[in-house]
This record gives C-alpha cells, structure tokens and sequence, in this order.
C-alpha cells in the first residue's frame, strides 16, 4: 500500500469524530503510512497543543515532546525524526499511532518496536487511537498479553470507537 496524500486529506473530514483532548500526539510518517500532517494543521488551527512521540531509550515508553508543523526536527534513537531536546515535553491525552493491521475489536499490529505497547502501558489514560487505510483492517489479530487495545480507529472514511 502506497502512501495517498487524498487519503491523507480525507482524514481532515472525519476530525470532528476524534474523542476531545487538549494535547494530542501524532506521528511522523513512515513510509505508506497515512501522512497526519494536514489533520495535525486542523487540530492546531482548534487550539489543540500538537505533540511527537521521541524514543530516548530503546526499551521504555516513549516521551512527547510538543511539536508545530515546521519546527526543525532531529532523528531520535530509533532514527525517526522528532523534535528538539529543547522543546517542551508533556503528556498526550489523545495518541494518534500508525500501524501495520487493525481488527474490530480494537487489536493492533504495529512494526514490531514495542514502542507504542510500552507507551500505551506508561500512559493508560491516554485515548489510544489507530490511523490507517480501511484496507488495513483484518479479520482477527492474534495479540500478545503486552499488547494493548485501541479504543477506536481513524482511516479516509471516517472515525469508529471499538466497545
């Protein structure tokens, strides 16, 4: 699957749908994965603070430091680019994550880091929700026990909570 800025766009329609947070997380995208930077100019243009996830140490959670688009970035340790040292690190409400597959029951297949799972179990209030493509949805998804439910998923057609 081949990364679509139309896709990425039609996120911008389905924002009102998104669970309300003062501080959301976003991510820089990675190869075909769904761009959220023109849903991240919306979310800004509400008055929402807009973070990126940063990986400091290999095998704990995940900081966020807060993030403007433009603001210069930096690869962090696993070599994605991220915000400066000197930018303000807070704690998201709402955690927009890419991932690989989803399922209906909230299952997530990410890229195999651990990352995401850790940071989800550091920040269990956080909303957890999943971007990505309708055609990355999956029937079922064998979870591991360290793996962590997605309490809804956004793609280009539209937002849904998992029960």
């Amino acid at each position: 699957m081949s990364s679509s800025p139309q896709a990425s766009q039609a996120l911008v329609g389905h924002v009102g749908g998104l669970p309300a947070a003062d501080i959301v997380a976003l991510y820089h995208p990675f190869g075909s994965e769904l761009d959220p930077r023109p849903l991240a100019a919306v979310l800004r243009q509400q008055g929402r603070c807009l973070c990126l996830p940063v990986v400091v140490q290999r095998e704990e959670p995940m900081i966020f430091r807060r993030w403007s688009l433009g603001d210069p970035l930096e690869p962090d340790l696993a070599g994605v680019p991220a915000p400066l040292p000197l930018a303000e690190q807070v704690l998201p409400k709402l955690i927009l994550t890419p991932l690989l597959a989803f399922d209906s029951r909230g299952g997530r297949l990410g890229q195999g880091g651990g990352h995401y799972d850790r940071t989800f179990a550091a920040l269990p209030e956080a909303i957890r929700v999943g971007v990505a493509y309708a055609g990355q949805e999956v029937d079922n998804l064998a979870l591991e026990p360290h793996d962590i439910r997605l309490h809804g998923i956004l793609t280009e057609t539209g937002y849904r909570a998992f029960v």
